[in-house]
C-alpha cells in the first residue's frame, strides 16, 4: 500500500454463470475493500465489472461479468439477483 495515495477501484468482478458466485465474489471484495479502509486506505471509489454481459475479445461473449445478462439473440435485458444485491449494498453503504 502507498501511504496517503487515493484509490478508485475501477473494475471488479467476476466471470460467472453462477450468480451466487458473484454475489460471494463481490462480498469478499468489498469486505476487503472496507478492511482497507479501517486501515487508513483513502479510497475514494468502487466500480463492479460490468452492467451489461458483454464482448470480451480473447473469449468473445462466453465469459458472463454483468449484472444484466443479455441474450443475444433479441438483446432483451434480464436483470440478475447480483444487480438487486449490489443495489441495496449501495443504498445502505453496508454490507
Amino acid at each position: 500500500m502507498l501511504p496517503g495515495m487515493p484509490l478508485l477501484v475501477t473494475e471488479n468482478g467476476i466471470a460467472t454463470a453462477d450468480d451466487e458466485d458473484r454475489i460471494r465474489f463481490t462480498t469478499d471484495a468489498l469486505r476487503s475493500l472496507g478492511d482497507a479502509v479501517a486501515a487508513g486506505a483513502d479510497v475514494r471509489g468502487y466500480v463492479h465489472c460490468s452492467l451489461l454481459d458483454n464482448f470480451e475479445w480473447m473469449l468473445g461473449y462466453r465469459p458472463t461479468f454483468g449484472l444484466v445478462a443479455v441474450d443475444r439473440q433479441t438483446f432483451a435485458r434480464t436483470p440478475k439477483p447480483s444487480l438487486a444485491w449490489l443495489g441495496d449494498v449501495a443504498r445502505r453503504n453496508a454490507l
